[in-house]
């Protein structure tokens, strides 16, 4: 039985752990968290990844889970809601707000109990060397002892360990986009009636444009908050918790609307999730027995990170099993058949992150008009990047081969 590595316990991860099994192969997967990450913000399914989705047999769970949004609204600087996209004004799947919509912590427990309960996830360790030679992979962690191999697989994000071990530094690979972004659980007053809702504000704090989102949990009151702004590279420790809070807080001081009521809360939350925006680009996405795949491989696309990766994963599994887990044969395939469907998907639409936070007052009523105008446009949709194409842009092979679920 072939043995396969699988760098990162989260969508990409789960999911190809899922259909490896399906065919008979045997894996292990490491995990850098001491469990799975339960948070995390509202997520895609996208076109041809329901169709992955549906194979799997979850989309019942998935769509059980549904987190009841069905549109985003823009607001003013008094709160005021000024344009609004419902998730179907551009097809099923083209819209900023998509027809499924879930949290990425419910999507992560469902693709874990699909995979099976007695997968084996190594947890709170990572790798730190990849030794290949003609008969395997001898791998190294820092809280294991090592073990070897047939194939490992990187799908543990954008800043991938596996990918820098095997490929390069990050700068090679790693295209930054100029802004940050934050997520975390938070509660609101606030009526939203099933609609994420923009509220940006202009330079300010020694930063550029500044953005908050909310995004409704049902009718609860809950949501994942939002906060957002443009700006070079900034000093900070990315495993500090604290000093990632005390950043969000002086950007955002004196802010109105939601602001204190959100800043008051996350002081008080441990589950935060910031990072520095980037988007991966990547020549091939193999390197002799080591293969990347979700966001180590193609990171930083708007809004259909999710749908890849449940792509990406079945394309892999299915690559493999039809090698008959030769990786010489199956990697090159797997790359060649998601190759344009990636490219169509990491297409952004036009203005950037300066169109995500404008600058100026007067950026931000310019935006908030031409959202306003964007639905009722001929080929609206194209100007927001053709996501109904691109996401329906890859019909999936019937892989042949695969067990019944247990």
């Amino acid at each position: 039985m072939r043995t396969v590595l699988v760098s990162g316990a989260s969508i990409a991860g789960l999911s190809l752990a899922y259909w490896l099994r399906r065919y008979g192969f045997r894996t292990t997967l490491v995990e850098r968290s001491p469990a799975l990450r339960s948070g995390g913000q509202a997520i895609d399914i996208r076109g041809a990844a329901r169709d992955a989705v549906e194979r799997m047999g979850i989309m019942d769970a998935v769509k059980a889970h549904h987190t009841g949004t069905h549109g985003i609204a823009w607001l003013d600087e008094q709160g005021n809601r000024v344009a609004a996209m419902g998730g179907d004004d551009f097809g099923d799947s083209g819209g900023i707000v998509a027809e499924i919509e879930i949290l990425r912590g419910d999507l992560v427990r469902i693709l874990h109990e699909a995979a099976g309960t007695d997968l084996e996830i190594l947890y709170d360790t990572v790798i730190t060397e990849i030794a290949e030679s003609a008969e395997g992979v001898k791998v190294t962690f820092d809280n294991a002892p090592p073990r070897s191999f047939d194939l490992v697989v990187g799908a543990d994000g954008l800043r991938s360990g596996v990918r820098t071990l095997t490929f390069g530094q990050d700068k090679e690979f790693v295209r930054d986009l100029g802004y940050y972004t934050s997520y975390f659980p938070a509660r609101t007053e606030l009526d939203l009636d099933g609609w994420e809702v923009m509220y940006n504000l202009p330079a300010g704090n020694g930063v550029d444009g500044r953005v908050a989102l909310l995004y409704p949990l049902g009718n609860t009151g809950e949501v994942r908050a939002l906060l957002g702004f443009v700006s070079p590279e900034l000093a900070y420790d990315r495993r500090d918790l604290r000093a990632q809070k005390k950043l969000l807080a002086d950007v955002f001081a004196g802010a109105g609307w939601e602001l204190p009521a959100l800043l008051d809360q996350l002081r008080q939350t441990d589950d935060l999730y910031f990072a520095r925006v980037g988007e991966v680009r990547v020549d091939h996405w193999y390197r002799g027995r080591t293969v990347l795949l979700g966001d180590s491989a193609f990171g930083g696309s708007l809004g259909m990170g999710t749908s890849m990766a449940l792509v990406g994963a079945y394309v892999l599994a299915g690559e493999l099993a039809a090698a008959e887990g030769d990786h010489r044969v199956a990697f090159p395939r797997y790359d060649s058949e998601m190759r344009e469907y990636v490219a169509m998907n990491m297409k952004r639409p036009p203005g950037g992150a300066g169109g995500f936070a404008p600058r100026t007052r007067r950026g931000i009523r310019l935006r908030n008009r031409f959202m306003r105008l964007l639905p009722h446009l001929p080929g609206g949709g194209k100007m927001l990047g053709g996501i109904q194409k691109a996401a329906n842009s890859i019909t999936l092979k019937p892989y042949a081969g695969a067990r019944s679920p247990e």
